[in-house]
This record gives C-alpha cells, structure tokens and sequence, in this order.
C-alpha cells in the first residue's frame, strides 16, 4: 500500500509541475499536495512540519505572485480596471481553448477591456502585451517556486 501512496505522490508533484505550465490546473497546490503525502506517508519522521510550513508558504507565496505579477503587468501599461477584468474573462474562457487559447485569451480579453474603456487601439494593444509579459514573469517565479519546493522536500526527506 505504501508503494501505491508514493507513486499517487510522484504523480501529483509532477502533474503540479506540469500544471504550472498549464494555467487550466492548479500547479503549486497539486504539487504541495504531493509533497504533503509524501511527509504523511512517512509519519512525518523525514519531512517534519516545519517542513510542511515552508511548503505551505511558498504555494501561499506562488499563488499570491501569479496574481500580482499580473495585474502589475497590465497597471505598468496603464490599464484601466474593465482591462483587468477583461483579461480574467479572457483566462476563463481561453481555458475551452487548449493550450493556445490559455495564452491568447488574458491578452485579448485585456486589450478589449482597455479598448471599450478608452477607445484607444494602441494603449489596448499595450495593455494587453502588459497583461501577457505578467503572465509570463508569473509563470517563471511560479515555476521557479515549485522547483524549490520539490528541493525543500528532498532535502528534507534526505538530510
């Protein structure tokens, strides 16, 4: 039983790494999730809670900067607040989309925000690619994140 509780842990760690690159799946937290069955199956002898807190914080801290970066992106750019709402419907509904809509759609759904707030066609095209390099610096530090926190779990589980 305990060979089927890791192998459920290997496959969440890397479904949540996966899923970072894959804005449809929550990432960071199928990946804690995986680490935290991994410290359950062994009692938390090698992975204590101190541990686990650090893993917790940093999924925190993950998810808190995917959201920042962002909205940081697209307020560099000066977007308006119908920018960034249009870019969370553009995330929502480019998830019907695959891979190239998860992409595209927070880009377009800002641009068409700031356009009808502005009528501006350059500064919705700015305010887009804003929102996009956000994205992508999320998508970096996030990944980044649960890389260290899979070095956090093995040093922990090892040392």
């Amino acid at each position: 039983m305990e060979i089927v509780l890791w192998v459920i842990a290997f496959v969440l760690i890397i479904i949540g790494i996966s899923g970072v690159l894959l804005p449809a799946l929550p990432g960071v937290p199928l990946a804690f999730v995986g680490f935290l069955l991994g410290a359950w199956i062994d009692k938390f002898q090698k992975v204590g809670w101190l541990a686990i807190l650090i893993l917790a914080f940093m999924m925190v801290l993950s998810m808190s900067l995917d959201f920042l970066t962002t909205l940081f992106g697209a307020k560099k750019m000066g977007a308006s607040s119908l920018a960034a709402m249009g870019a969370m419907a553009g995330t929502v509904v480019g998830l019907f989309f695959g891979i190239a809509g998860i992409f595209i759609g927070p880009f377009v759904g800002a641009a068409l925000g700031e356009f009808f707030a502005k009528r501006d066609l350059m500064q919705a095209g700015k305010v887009g690619i804003g929102t996009w390099i956000g994205i992508i610096v999320g998508t970096a530090l996030k990944l980044a994140l649960v890389f260290l926190m899979l070095g956090v779990f093995v040093t922990a589980y090892f040392f």
